[in-house]
């Protein structure tokens, strides 16, 4: 079985065995599960994990022999039904996510009941449980789970309760109603084409990125990092990565995939990766947008889970991109632009107080255009890189009014931004957006 693993993650995880290990990739405690990205869902998230941690721990005294001999038994008798056992040689969470996402999708895409088994002997027992209670925590929010169903068919739960390091991942079968919205939605996925897709996200870059310097550190499609070696980071290519899915599972896969690439590869071959994803969320009306939030939420949840954004960070894309509908309303969200009522106190802090007073809202609100590609996208940063680029005193105390203060950074590249949006206007903005979607028909 572990020859099937094998042929499961070769097509899944890039270079997995030329990875290096990475220290920020240390398993969370279980209790952290990214919380601080969901203050609306932490009484009933922490209501559950008080829940599973409260539970009597039946492993508590068993020997190592007896763990071992319980771990076999389970596993024959997974055999024994039919699961299939799927040994896998992650080391890594990074190559752990892309294959667990990776299962979850490829189990996923077949309407009947199913279940798989992931035996990872490499991967702490710590990491496995704290994966498998994150993601029962999830499936009670709401929030959430409105806009990732495909998710609400899968349970995962270590085997044994972590007598030995095997996921047990699961799904129920389909509906009459679920099998014609997937296949509807697999449809879709045809219509895309890759060519047009990611020229169209390129033309977007090369005008906002690059023309309106968003980022003054990309100075054209294909090469990031420019201007930042006196900091001691090297330019190198972005890479351009595609999947036409509309399935959140693959999306992750996608996602994770990424992430194996990039640490395997230095620098000077790999600076950055804009994934292009244009079946999540399609379209500009407010379910698209929705579907769009949670499932760049869903990315950065399970990177954070495992202490990754210490060593990437994201920037997300949609079209219809409005930071005001984006959870949380009034704090930082990972890989998006600030609250829109902190641009006032930030163009205040950024030296331009009576712009700050003198521009209506909607005006402040053009600044959504920086992140309103032609369709979703994700673009993974290293973190030398943007620590480098915002430099050693960037995260500064922003006063927002009324005595509340928030750490903030960014000040100065937010408030040129803000101000540059304005000055294009919406006409000319929302113009060449449309010109950008349309090059992908």
């Amino acid at each position: 079985m572990r020859a099937a693993c094998a042929r499961l993650l070769a097509a899944a995880v890039v270079a997995a065995a030329s990875v290096s290990t990475v220290a920020a990739f240390a398993p969370s405690p279980i209790t952290r599960v990214s919380h601080q990205h969901h203050p609306r869902d932490v009484s009933s998230a922490t209501a559950t994990s008080l829940r599973l941690a409260d539970e009597a721990n039946p492993l508590e005294g068993m020997s190592d022999e007896r763990k071992s001999n319980l771990f076999q038994s389970l596993l024959r008798d997974l055999q024994i039904e039919g699961v299939p056992l799927l040994g896998c040689d992650a080391d890594q969470v990074s190559t752990l996510n892309a294959a667990i996402w990776t299962t979850m999708a490829e189990i996923g895409d077949n309407d009947d009941e199913q279940k798989a088994c992931l035996v990872l002997e490499a991967i702490p027992i710590s990491a496995l449980l704290a994966f498998a209670e994150d993601f029962t925590v999830l499936k009670t929010q709401a929030r959430l789970m409105d806009h990732l169903p495909e998710l609400k068919r899968f349970s995962v739960s270590v085997v044994g309760k972590g007598v030995g390091p095997a996921l047990l991942i699961e799904t129920e079968a389909r509906t009459d109603e679920e099998k014609t919205e997937a296949a509807s939605l697999k449809a879709v996925e045809s219509t895309f084409d890759q060519d047009k897709t990611v020229a169209a996200l390129k033309s977007f870059i090369g005008r906002v990125v690059v023309g309106l310097e968003a980022c003054p550190y990309t100075k054209s499609v294909d090469v990031s990092a420019v201007g930042l070696e006196n900091r001691g980071v090297v330019p190198g290519p972005v890479g351009y990565r595609y999947s036409p899915t509309t399935d959140a599972c693959m999306a992750m896969s996608m996602f994770w995939n990424c992430i194996c690439e990039m640490m395997s590869l230095p620098d000077p071959e790999l600076s950055s990766i804009m994934l292009s994803l244009p079946g999540i969320g399609m379209g500009d009306s407010r379910e698209a947008h929705d579907r769009f939030s949670a499932v760049v939420e869903l990315v950065g949840r399970y990177l954070c889970l495992f202490r990754g954004d210490g060593s990437f960070g994201l920037v997300h894309f949609h079209p219809a991109y409005d930071r005001s509908i984006i959870h949380p309303l009034e704090k930082p969200s990972y890989g998006h632009l600030p609250p829109i009522s902190w641009l006032r106190p930030i163009l205040k802090m950024g030296g331009q107080s009576e712009k700050a007073e003198q521009m209506s809202d909607d005006e402040l609100a053009l600044s959504n255009y920086q992140r309103r590609a032609p369709h979703t996208a994700i673009n993974i940063l290293r973190m030398t890189q943007v620590n480098a680029a915002a430099g050693p005193k960037s995260i500064v105390d922003l006063d927002l009014g009324d005595g509340r203060t928030e750490k903030a950074s960014g000040i100065t590249l937010y408030t040129r931004n803000t101000l540059r949006m304005a000055e294009m206007g919406e006409e000319a903005l929302q113009s060449a957006l449309e010109v950008e979607i349309a090059m992908q028909s």
